[in-house]
């Protein structure tokens, strides 16, 4: 009796600590909860079931996809069993988002670089075939290309070598990260090739935001929420069509689509490993270290994300794209002394 009474003292112990955190909760919670990116879903998914098989004394961590922006806004709400553990990001938290965290008693967190993705452009297999680069994709999908309306109806207004089809690409909402990495990687690549607007970032930045950022809304770029699966349905199904997701989708579905070069380069591991793709990200893990002593097997979660991300690891065999070994470094020794992460990196 008093062995099981001692090997029950761990969770016993966080549940309550996690319980002490939220004042106005009584209840606790022993599942490690996960919100965020789209495009880390299937790999959280994966170090959950991964975690469960390695850790069977501990229940299976809840995953939820929910968009980055989504995901991050639920992450900073606040401490304790009703706000989530982990915030799961296809692009680097923002400053607002790291003082919406702070004001909120999200005091505490720790930033995990666990991989690489990149922006895929990619259309059916027998579909579109376009050599397309930043500065032509941003023509093709901005509100206001280089400051004027956009006018361009099918491809070969934006490039006569184009085929003479209308421009339809479906894509992420505002919430996901990856329209902000469209907007920052590809978007304002090509939209600053252009000198005049690119000087307008000096004088006037929110209107350089806005003509380099803003999507069309006349039905040429249409949204398609946070399930990415759904993008490649309709490519699918609409070989003219052109859609925008992670590299990971387009990799599960090799032999359905095909990738769209951008700026000569092809969307492959091998160059967004090595950054010669234009849309190459890196993909975090938030954690609250407020949380780790609290939650039963948070810090063996995140092990499992770092002992599974290695070029030959379970993680890019599901289609992540590892780190560099110099950032795989880092991060895990990050996430072995709980360095918090510093305002001042970002933007």
């Amino acid at each position: 009796m008093t062995n099981i009474l001692f090997k029950s003292l761990p969770v016993l112990l966080g549940t309550v600590a996690l319980a002490a955190c939220d004042g106005a909760q009584s209840s606790s919670r022993e599942q490690i909860k996960a919100v965020g990116s789209s495009t880390v879903y299937p790999f959280a998914k994966a170090a959950a079931e991964e975690f469960a098989r390695s850790y069977p004394q501990y229940p299976s961590p809840i995953i939820e996809s929910t968009g980055t922006g989504g995901g991050i806004n639920l992450f900073c709400a606040g401490v304790g069993v009703s706000h989530p553990d982990i915030a799961n990001a296809s692009r680097r938290m923002k400053a607002s988002e790291f003082e919406t965290c702070q004001n909120n008693g999200v005091t505490d967190i720790v930033e995990l670089e666990v991989g690489m993705d990149g922006i895929a452009i990619a259309s059916a297999a027998d579909g579109l075939k376009l050599e397309l680069t930043p500065r032509e994709f941003y023509q093709a999908i901005a509100a206001r290309p280089f400051g004027e309306e956009n006018t361009a109806q099918n491809w070969n207004d934006i490039n006569p070598a184009f085929p003479n089809q209308p421009i339809l690409v479906y894509g992420p909402p505002p919430s996901s990260g990856t329209r902000d990495a469209l907007a920052e990687l590809i978007m304002t690549a090509g939209c600053k090739t252009d000198d005049a607007t690119a000087a307008l970032k000096d004088g006037n930045e929110e209107e350089y935001e806005a003509i380099c950022t803003e999507v069309r809304k006349d039905g040429k770029f249409v949204e398609q929420g946070e399930n990415d699966n759904l993008i490649v349905q309709k490519l699918v199904a609409n070989p003219q069509a052109v859609g925008v997701f992670g590299y990971s989708f387009l990799e599960e579905n090799a032999q359905r689509l095909h990738g769209q070069p951008l700026g000569g380069v092809e969307p492959t591991y091998e160059n967004i490993a090595s950054n010669a793709y234009p849309g190459a990200r890196p993909l975090y893990l938030y954690v609250k270290k407020q949380h780790m002593d609290a939650v039963p097997g948070l810090k063996e979660y995140i092990q499992t994300w770092i002992d599974n991300w290695g070029r030959d690891g379970m993680l890019t065999g599901r289609g992540m794209i590892a780190s560099s070994d110099a950032v795989q470094a880092r991060t895990a020794d990050t996430a072995k002394n709980l360095t918090l992460l510093d305002a001042s990196v970002l933007k």
